[in-house]
């Protein structure tokens, strides 16, 4: 796979220094649980020794086109939240490290039929893994007033969400809202000219995510980490927004995604990993090359 064929399908953030975050050994065992484009994964397979291994995951089946030839990798076409379950199918028990570059890549949002972009008039899917069954036009037409109110309040952030939902009903009673301009169309007193794009891309954050069920994924793949990483293995994961970062803040320092840690006969603190330095953004130059990287925050742990 070429460096051109990578970039066109999703540029990735933070290159070097997220693969420098898994600190790798030459025969070890790695994992990248997003491969998207394979960017991440050809980087570690440069670093590995003809020993080593690296798995990689994508639920999405565009991503099977970027597949590396090389005896060393292997890609399975399922969610991170199986991550133990295809890694024992596999005879793998422990690995070395494990990748995470969350998010929708930069190939799912200019495919304009799959629905994640507000820049296309689409149908409202946003399906990351295409054999789901449930999509955007689920949660838009059949959910309840008071859960698409919590969707977009929870995963979007938006203050309005309450009279958004009441809205989105009250169109949908009269027919169905099938296509993102028909969702614009009916939202359009929530989206002054002024600021349209960003509540755009708030909602179509809320709707993906509960689509995908991507907080929920992101949990029980964090949890399945603790056990399969080995002593002193790495855990190198990029976030873009607050609501994915805070849970991979949280569980770095804590091994929880809420309250406090329990504390051992002599007091102290029992947690699974150990933060490495401070978190990374992207330079300024990195993202003027790539707007998407301006939100991305990298953070690195070791297992205890």
């Amino acid at each position: 796979m070429k460096a051109t064929q990578i970039m066109e399908y999703h540029r990735p953030v933070l290159l070097v220094e997220t693969v420098d975050g898994l600190n790798i050994k030459p025969n070890g065992i790695y994992v990248d649980v997003t491969f998207g484009g394979g960017g991440h994964s050809q980087e570690i397979l440069e670093r590995l020794g003809e020993n080593g291994r690296l798995i990689a995951f994508d639920q999405d089946r565009d991503a099977l086109r970027n597949t590396i030839d090389d005896p060393r990798f292997l890609l399975i076409n399922e969610n991170f939240r199986y991550l133990k379950r295809f890694l024992r199918s596999h005879s793998i028990k422990e690995v070395d490290g494990i990748l995470g570059d969350f998010g929708v890549s930069s190939h799912q949002f200019n495919e304009a039929e799959r629905g994640f972009s507000t820049r296309f008039a689409a149908d409202l899917d946003m399906r990351m893994n295409q054999n789901a069954t449930f999509s955007a036009y689920d949660v838009i037409n059949k959910y309840p007033e008071e859960k698409i109110k919590n969707v977009l309040f929870q995963y979007g952030e938006l203050r309005a969400s309450a009279g958004m939902a009441r809205l989105i009903v009250e169109v949908r009673q009269q027919s169905p809202i099938i296509s993102s301009e028909e969702l614009k169309k009916a939202l359009g007193r929530f989206l002054p000219i002024h600021r349209e794009n960003k509540v755009l891309a708030q909602i179509y954050q809320a709707i993906r995510i509960e689509v995908n069920q991507e907080l929920e994924a992101l949990k029980e793949f964090l949890i399945q980490t603790e056990e399969v990483l080995k002593v002193k293995g790495r855990l190198s994961l990029l976030s873009y927004h607050s609501l994915e970062d805070r849970l991979v803040k949280r569980f770095i320092r804590n091994g929880l995604f809420e309250g406090e840690p329990d504390k051992d006969i002599f007091g102290k603190v029992v947690v699974p990993f150990k933060r490495i330095g401070k978190f990374e953004i992207p330079t300024k130059e990195e993202i003027k090359q790539n707007n998407r990287a301006r939100s991305a925050k990298l953070r690195v742990a070791e297992k205890l």
